[in-house]
């Protein structure tokens, strides 16, 4: 079994194409997108679209916020939401293909387990929006209770946009430290999966991992950030936006 695990699409259809093309070469078996494949970037429902073709979809942050309300979310973040939300009601989609999109964000579960391997968006503690950051390593009673709250050995999760592994001794391991493979062993890991459509670890490449039930392997992949750029700019989202994808951040 090789499994292709993505997150933090953010309806950046240029680096998910480029990653999708990737994973055909790699020849997974399945993919599981650990959530927000929508919010901030200008195609929410063609990456939606290309995503129904998962196996898993989880519930991120954003698609919560565009089901319900964006809570916690700066200006930048909820004028996105704002008109990601409109993109879903255009005039040009029929009734039925409003309902389809509609009930697919509704349908995404906000976590899921498989045996020993807990997959999420945020956290074990808070699925859909816990932020665990690199610089969490330094308090180490959140560390704890983050860890307390996993049940399983290994978790998957997204939403901070930085690939690594964080173990319940408060080390992160960046993938260029362990030569982008990690051995899941006895003791409980957190695996951050970094994002598809807007890194932040300063590398601006799409981010993804591949996970026999062993070994994770941590992939990136080369995309036209110029191009996706391009089409930010055909709409009105902020230019912030679209400029941060140039480095990564």
């Amino acid at each position: 079994m090789r499994r292709a695990i993505i997150s933090d699409i953010h309806a950046n259809l240029v680096a998910l194409e480029a990653v999708l093309s990737e994973l055909e070469r790699q020849e997974v078996d399945s993919i599981y997108c650990l959530g927000d494949v929508i919010g901030y970037g200008p195609q929410p429902r063609e990456c939606l679209a290309k995503s129904r073709s998962f196996e898993l979809n989880l519930l991120g942050n954003h698609e919560e916020a565009v089901l319900y309300e964006p809570i916690g979310f700066n200006a930048r973040a909820k004028s996105a939401v704002d008109w990601t939300k409109d993109q879903l009601r255009v005039a040009e989609l029929t009734q039925d293909e409003k309902r389809e999109i509609w009930n697919f964000l509704g349908d995404m579960p906000a976590r899921h387990v498989e045996g020993d391997v807990l997959y999420v968006h945020g956290s074990p503690r808070d699925p859909t929006r816990e932020y665990v950051f690199v610089s969490d390593i330094r308090n180490p009673a959140k560390i704890a209770e983050i860890f307390e709250a996993q049940e399983q050995r290994t978790s998957f999760a997204g939403h901070t946009h930085t690939a690594g592994v964080f173990t319940e001794d408060c080390e992160f391991l960046h993938p260029s430290q362990i030569g982008n493979r990690y051995q899941v062993g006895e003791r409980k890991v957190l695996i951050n999966v970094g994002s598809v459509g807007q890194p932040r670890d300063g590398d601006p490449r799409g981010s993804y991992v591949i996970f026999d039930g062993e070994i994770v392997e941590f992939h990136r992949v080369k995309y036209d950030v110029e191009e996706a750029i391009r089409r930010f700019r055909e709409t009105p989202l902020p230019e912030e936006l679209a400029l941060r994808l140039i480095e990564g951040r």
